[in-house]
């Protein structure tokens, strides 16, 4: 887009509050933040949240890399990553507490949320599943496709998971679906 995203204002607060704030309603403590270009102002914006930070310093690298960067930050004992992007900031709490359920009930799954058919985010990955990316140098995408018999494709009813920001014309739609 030419410029951060996540800083840009959704009502009172920029999208990476919004994005945050979800998931600490849900009740996810060990919230990793891992920040790239902007990262200071990032910082400054998630102050009253329970959030550590790692930071991507390279800004060629991939998504993957990045979330090779807050798996490190992660508890060791946690059962699975919660995949949430910043670019999605309108998916509910409820709709991360259902995910959250589900992996407690079946923890060896991968969850990927879906709306009216198209899979969205935050998707849940067990833990071990996503070591492999220190192993394979792979993606999420190639974590999903070397495990379909671990997907739980869980129909939710909010359309957040599925409205991203990749351009102008993205953000003004999720602005104008969250002022409605």
């Amino acid at each position: 887009m030419g410029r951060t995203k996540q800083l840009l204002p959704l009502g009172d607060r920029p999208v990476i509050a919004h994005a945050a704030g979800s998931i600490s309603e849900a009740g996810i403590r060990d919230i990793v933040v891992v920040t790239g270009r902007g990262q200071d102002a990032v910082r400054a914006c998630l102050t009253q949240l329970p959030v550590k930070f790692a930071s991507n310093d390279d800004p060629a690298s991939d998504m993957a890399e990045s979330i090779r960067i807050g798996l490190r930050e992660i508890d060791a004992a946690s059962s699975g990553v919660l995949v949430c992007l910043a670019d999605h900031p309108l998916v509910s709490p409820e709709t991360i507490g259902i995910i959250i359920h589900v992996h407690e009930a079946d923890p060896a799954r991968i969850i990927i949320p879906v709306h009216k058919g198209k899979r969205g985010h935050p998707s849940l990955f067990p833990s071990a599943l996503l070591q492999e990316m220190f192993i394979t140098a792979g993606s999420l995408r190639d974590v999903i496709t070397r495990h379909p018999d671990k997907i739980v494709l869980l129909d939710v009813p909010d359309e957040g998971v599925v409205l991203d920001m990749d351009t102008e014309e993205d953000y003004r739609r999720l602005a104008s679906r969250y002022r409605a």
